[in-house]
């Protein structure tokens, strides 16, 4: 592909991110029910650890758009871009129909004591206690590790591994969050390799 492709796909993707999170504030602002929460003894084990943000946040995007340099065209582009979005519609269903809270007690854990927790109320001013179930971040970030298995072998889970775990210590997400967004993800790879020949 020509370099000017790439930059194409980089803006394309951009335009996507921004767009896609437009409808996850549309069901975190508009559930369909009243939100549940989820939490389970293993979640009382698990510390907050807000410097993870840092992960959460910067890690995540950047692997996202790593993905450009690793399609072999535009085709290639456009299937991996829906196969976002399909994940997109999985998400949105689970969110709208199920809705789920993180407590607001794990919000009180974070006293703006250091530029981590300063970034994590950031971060949560916009990402609502809601949509927690199954996480999103969880979902995007399997996605796009089978996206760039080709190009990073094994090495591309490691992407996955920091975000769940930086899911968990930031007190973003249940446990039980983490296992049905990695299936989530792996069901939208499944589509596309499915469909993409």
């Amino acid at each position: 592909m020509r370099p000017s492709d790439y930059v194409v796909h980089i803006a394309l993707s951009v335009v996507l991110i921004v767009g896609v999170y437009q409808f996850y504030f549309l069901c975190q602002r508009h559930p369909f029910r009243p939100s549940r929460e989820l939490r389970m003894r293993i979640d009382g084990w698990i510390p907050y650890r807000p410097g993870w943000v840092w992960i959460y946040s910067f890690l995540y995007y950047p692997a996202i758009l790593y993905t450009n340099l690793v399609v072999q065209s535009s085709r290639h582009f456009v299937y991996v871009a829906i196969s976002f979005m399909i994940l997109l519609v999985a998400q949105m269903t689970f969110f709208f129909i199920w809705p789920i809270a993180t407590p607001e007690a794990w919000r009180l854990l974070n006293q703006r004591r250091n530029w981590s927790e300063r970034f994590l109320a950031f971060v949560q001013k916009f990402d609502s206690r809601e949509n927690s179930f199954p996480s999103m971040h969880t979902s995007v970030a399997m996605l796009t590790a089978l996206h760039l298995r080709p190009a990073l072998g094994e090495w591309a889970f490691l992407f996955p591994l920091l975000i769940t775990t930086s899911c968990l210590f930031t007190k973003q997400h249940y446990f039980v969050d983490l296992i049905p967004g990695a299936m989530l993800g792996w069901g939208a790879f499944a589509v596309f390799s499915a469909v993409y020949a």
